[in-house]
């Protein structure tokens, strides 16, 4: 087996814990005899990208980013159709992107993959010109990334303190929306495109996204009353957001917004200023990312949309009236739910 050269960029003030104890690991766990590593901290702002431009250079075969989903985006975004691989040990507030590629939240196990991971090539998507390895977009999302970040303070507390305080207040704009298909003028109150399922801290904004198909997955949110509010808060977390009325969902390779004025726009959750045109694009294969051998990075089916789908076909069932199929239609919708729960509970190497 090859001898791994490694590279590990640490943000030491990303996240909410210290990062001694994952560079402690490092040093206990990783045999020298087998992997050749460095250690590199950052020390300012856009400091990671730099760090992760030389590794390319040095032809470091692995570049391991040490913080949240704003030292992830740094690091990764030099590394793009290099042949230099993405790490991830995970220790961000909302870590969006290892939650979906199924990177272990637990620093050991995270570290571990250095030693026996997988490297596959994924996709990343551009916003103006600028990377990004999750989500972008305009609207809501991108006006609490400017609040979060303006709130010298970490967690997910402090994102739904924001959400929570500012949701109400906001106004949703009129966006014109161009792809592949043609356009549409429409009033939303966020228009989020991914290329990986979630914001971050279980979040799933575009639950079926996948990084391996070439296309962004778009979630136009239009405006709701505040009485809705919850449902939506509720199916964001649990998977189901693309099911709400509210939700409008398509698949694409370009996307081009207008809006009325410029404002903030984010970027796997880091706030800029834009102006009334942007362009995102998705970029195929175009990133190498060190997984777990394991990794189906698929997003099992959710239980609570299992079970929606059931008591909508009873209802169906129910609607028909009383006859002598109801009884063997029922037992059919019986057997769907008890098959597709026995799939959902079965564990991978990953649950154990």
């Amino acid at each position: 087996m090859k001898k791994r050269k490694v590279l590990f960029i640490v943000n030491p003030i990303s996240g909410t814990s210290s990062k001694k104890l994952i560079l402690d690991y490092i040093e206990q766990s990783l045999d020298r005899e087998l992997v050749e590593w460095e250690i590199a901290k950052t020390e300012y702002k856009g400091n990671a990208s730099e760090l992760a431009k030389i590794a390319v250079l040095q032809n470091f075969d692995i570049c391991v980013a040490i913080g949240g989903d704003g030292t992830v985006n740094e690091v990764a975004r030099s590394l793009v159709h290099s042949n230099t691989a993405l790490g991830i040990i995970p220790c961000g507030s909302g870590n969006g992107l290892a939650r979906h590629l199924e990177i272990p939240m637990d620093y050991k196990k995270a570290v571990d993959l250095i030693k026996d991971g997988i490297i596959r090539s994924l996709d990343y998507g551009l916003i103006n010109n600028l990377p990004f390895f999750c989500t972008c977009g305009v609207g809501f999302d991108a006006f609490v990334s400017f609040k979060f970040a303006e709130a010298g303070k970490r967690g997910l507390l402090t994102y739904l303190e924001n959400t929570l305080k500012e949701g109400l207040r906001y106004k949703p704009e009129t966006y014109e929306i161009e792809d592949e298909e043609g356009s549409i003028k429409l009033q939303a109150f966020l228009i989020a495109c991914a290329n990986a399922s979630q914001y971050g801290n279980n979040a799933y904004i575009a639950p079926a996204a996948s990084m391996e198909d070439g296309l962004l997955d778009v979630t136009v949110m239009e405006p709701f009353t505040v009485l809705e509010a919850p449902q939506i808060a509720f199916q964001l977390f649990h998977k189901t957001i693309d099911q709400n009325s509210h939700i409008k969902t398509f698949r694409t390779k370009k996307l081009h917004i207008h809006r009325q004025t410029e404002g903030v726009v984010h970027y796997d959750g880091d706030p800029i200023v834009m102006g009334k045109d942007i362009d995102v694009e998705l970029k195929p294969a175009g990133l190498k990312v060190l997984l777990h051998k394991e990794a189906k990075l698929e997003n099992k089916e959710n239980i609570l949309s299992i079970f929606s789908e059931y008591f909508n076909d009873l209802s169906t069932v129910a609607g028909e009236g009383i006859n002598k199929l109801q009884p063997k239609r029922i037992m059919v919708v019986n057997r769907d739910l008890l098959r597709k729960l026995k799939k959902s509970s079965k564990p991978t190497e990953l649950d154990k």
